[in-house]
């Protein structure tokens, strides 16, 4: 029998002898990226991964433990094998890969199947953190995972599938820069004298069913290929046929032998070869000790890919000067903020870790998909656009991953205080995609997907635009926003728009055909799919409308929208005291019809834009109290999935601010930790943590069109702020100008969860709602805390 480890290889580690890729670290010591990627369920699993890129990196790079897919991620705590190093480009669990490529190390006879390349991972030796990845895996390749291939479990790609029930790598933003030691060859005391085999690298382009290419240059030492795979192809109204992704990979160490692979076969000597399920791999001199791998990923051409690899890792580039680089990176992010004072708790539950390793989670989207054509800070920049099927060069970065109907909850709120330098430009991607395809995007991931329901990139847009974020098209956001208010989608009244219908136009509003009728007010349930959410979403989103054609100078038209936000009341049914879908012909639907991740209790409350008009249409504001008390005490509130996330915070809203304190606090304990199972739910880009970030800071976002936060309970005792430039000012910097910082102050609140007063540099707050000007504009917010219930900011 072999033993279980007859050798060895690093993705990465130490350097020499006294010395670590984990000094100055700073805050970054408190981020595990593992947070996220454990879960028996798709809907219980975080979605996350180990990756390791630059804050809103185009690539991640990841360990791969599962082949991914809609409803899978690469890798899963869980799992004991690696199968490789993925460079990624799916941005959510439910959300499908686009053009990746997998780097997989081994010795011996070379394996290329995703089966039979599994690695057994030492788990005790994993470290992971935003900058570099490290483990120790069995070089010797076995046989393991087969159930955890993407073909077992996507018969229809572009839909939801099933999982099973049981189941130094440092990188920029387009390079991925891998670094193998075969501690066989090497005279380390950690590995067992055995017979030295033959290192290799094998390059996997494509899987089944996609054709890609693969060319190997052995003088050059390198290996380039394409992968058009696009898991989400059949979603949406775009098929971005010309769409492909793009490598170049190059090795420190000559070839003594190279070849293709397809489907498991191996060609020895071959340089060239097209196919599905086709790769590459080169071997090494058997004395080989190190092998480094530097690989270019594009969505523009292989040339492109080399250019990237030229210019963010050029030859005189090191290693280990990448890992500082990208240490640097996130610490110029996360090193912002100095948290103190925090609820003395074991390891698996610090509040440090979750709330670094949340922001963390929330800067990696929606992701630069542009590419340098000069130098890294240069500013024209390449992109390819599947809206028109080309590339394009700006002087500007192109962003997508757009999950909007969960981001525009509390995520642009924070990129907006933790990276205001890109939010304008984030919005001129967004009036960009209208331009291009006549429609502002729902939920884009390369193109439109259709995901979700609803049209808040309104919210998005007026989120920016009351934060005094200015420098876009305002005209033509305005006109992207105006068209999502006023004209239905294609098919309107021939399609239900179901979730994941494939080939469908843009469904923006769908049934908007009916919401728009005079005496409707609202989608039917029996001729559009969650029609009730639809209802609630679209009277948001037409609040939200009616701020963008304020700032746009359409005043007449923001009345009209702001009177149709109240549609809100067409469904509510007086005699339950629920909100409730109805039929065309007004009958009620039934309390379980017309809901989108959700129930008839949450969306009940899905009235962030007037919870004081929802406390009138209830009675007054104590009856809206005691629903909300029947819905928390009753078990009814989720917080694993984003309708529930600005519901605690109604209380405060109107007038019963004590009672969003403690609350706020208990759903933050039981739904998240510093484990891999530390989120109950999805991430969604970053929606799940910025709940988690404005929460513990004592503030929340309930309506994000608007620039107010509805105060509640700061969970630390000092938090010191430093905003990035621009923050104040919607993100221009003028010469000179300074960077402004805040502390936020709670004596005692580990342990005292009430507020008896707030100040805001020295004046009193009476009400519990902070605005985003004195968020970013004051020196100290005050909260003085108490262990009882307070009167401070109570309804009279």
């Amino acid at each position: 029998m072999r033993p279980l480890f007859s050798s060895f290889l690093f993705a990465s580690y130490t350097l020499g002898i006294g010395t670590s890729y984990h000094e100055n670290a700073g805050v970054l010591k408190y981020v595990n990226p593992k947070i996220g990627t454990f879960g028996y369920s798709p809907n219980g699993n975080g979605g996350m991964i180990p990756s390791v890129s630059v804050p809103f990196g185009m690539t991640r790079w990841t360990p791969q433990t599962r082949e991914n897919f809609i409803s899978q991620c690469p890798y899963h705590d869980a799992d004991h094998y690696i199968h490789g190093f993925q460079a990624t480009h799916q941005p959510a669990i439910w959300m499908g890969e686009s053009g990746q490529v997998v780097v997989t190390p081994g010795v011996g006879k070379v394996q290329t199947l995703f089966e039979q390349r599994a690695h057994k991972m030492d788990k005790a030796n994993e470290i992971s953190t935003p900058y570099i990845y490290e483990v120790t895996i069995d070089a010797q390749a076995t046989e393991a995972d087969a159930n955890l291939t993407e073909s077992v479990y996507s018969p229809v790609p572009g839909g939801a599938q099933p999982v099973p029930d049981d189941v130094a790598l440092t990188a920029t933003s387009h390079v991925g820069h891998l670094r193998f030691d075969f501690l066989q060859n090497s005279t380390s005391s950690y590995a067992p004298p055995t017979p030295s085999k033959e290192p290799y690298v094998f390059v996997q382009a494509t899987r089944v069913n996609w054709t890609g290419r693969v060319e190997i240059n052995p003088s050059e030492q390198e290996l380039s290929g394409t992968n058009p795979q696009r898991q989400d192809y059949a979603l949406g109204p775009s098929r971005a046929p010309s769409f492909s992704g793009y490598f170049v990979s190059r090795f420190s160490e000559p070839f003594s032998s190279f070849g293709v692979a397809q489907a498991g076969k191996l060609r020895s000597g071959v340089t060239v070869a097209n196919g599905t399920q086709i790769g590459a791999f080169v071997t090494f001199s058997n004395s080989t000790k190190r092998v480094e791998v530097r690989t270019g990923v594009s969505f523009v051409s292989i040339e492109q890919a080399r250019k990237n690899l030229e210019i963010e890792a050029p030859l005189n580039s090191t290693f280990d000067g990448v890992v500082e680089e990208v240490k640097e990176a996130w610490l110029e992010k996360l090193g912002r903020v100095t948290i103190e004072g925090v609820n003395q708790t074991s390891s698996d539950h610090d509040p440090r870790t979750i709330w670094y390793t949340g922001l963390f989670h929330a800067l990696q989207y929606p992701s630069d998909f542009s590419e340098p054509t000069k130098n890294k800070t240069g500013n024209l920049r390449t992109f390819y656009s599947g809206y028109t099927d080309s590339t394009h060069e700006a002087e500007d970065s192109y962003y997508q991953s757009w999950s909007i109907w969960d981001t525009f909850r509390a995520e642009h709120s924070l990129l907006a205080l933790f990276a205001p330098e890109r939010v304008n430009s984030m919005m001129r991607s967004i009036v960009q995609i209208f331009s291009w395809s006549g429609r502002l995007p729902m939920w884009a991931n390369v193109v439109e997907t259709n995901i979700m329901i609803g049209t808040h990139v309104d919210a998005v847009l007026a989120n920016a635009l009351v934060r005094g974020f200015r420098d876009f098209d305002i005209a033509q956001a305005w006109a992207g926003v105006k068209k999502n208010a006023f004209v239905p989608p294609d098919q309107d009244a021939q399609l239900l728009y179901y979730d994941r219908e494939p080939y469908t136009p843009d469904e923006v509003r769908a049934g908007l055909t009916s919401y728009m009728q005079p005496g409707g007010g609202y989608v039917p349930n029996d001729r559009w799919a969650e029609s009730a959410s639809r209802t609630l979403d679209y009277a948001f989103d037409d609040f939200a409308a009616s701020v963008v054609a304020a700032h746009a100078g359409d005043n007449t038209t923001a009345a009209r929208l702001l009177a149709r936000a109240q549609n809100y009341h067409n469904i509510y049914n007086a005699n339950t005291t629920f909100m409730e879908a109805r039929n065309a012909n007004g009958t009620w639907a039934g309390s379980d019809q017309g809901w989108t991740e959700g129930d008839d209790w949450v969306y009940t409350f899905d009235v962030m834009h007037d919870p004081d008009g929802l406390a009138t249409m209830m009675g007054d504001a104590a009856n809206l109290k005691s629903k909300l008390d029947a819905h928390f005490t009753g078990g009814h509130n989720d917080q694993t999935n984003e309708p529930s996330h600005h519901v605690p915070y109604l209380y405060a809203a109107i007038g019963y601010p004590a009672n969003t304190q403690n609350l706020t606090r208990k759903i933050a304990w039981e739904n998240y930790n510093a484990t891999s199972a530390g989120l109950g739910g999805n991430e969604d880009l970053g929606q799940m943590s910025a709940w988690y970030i404005f929460s513990a800071l004592g503030f929340y976002p309930v309506n994000p069109a608007t620039d107010e936060y509805v105060v509640g309970a700061p969970f630390f005792e000092t938090v010191t702020l430093r905003f990035p430039t621009g923050a104040a000012t919607g993100g221009v910097v003028s010469d000179g100008q300074d960077e402004h910082t805040l502390v936020i102050s709670a004596p005692d609140a580990p342990t005292k969860p009430f507020v008896k007063s707030l100040k805001v540099d020295g004046r009193n707050v009476e009400k519990p709602v902070l605005t985003h000007g004195e968020i970013v504009g004051a020196g100290r917010i005050e909260f003085e805390m108490a262990d009882t219930p307070q009167a401070w900011g109570t309804l009279n």
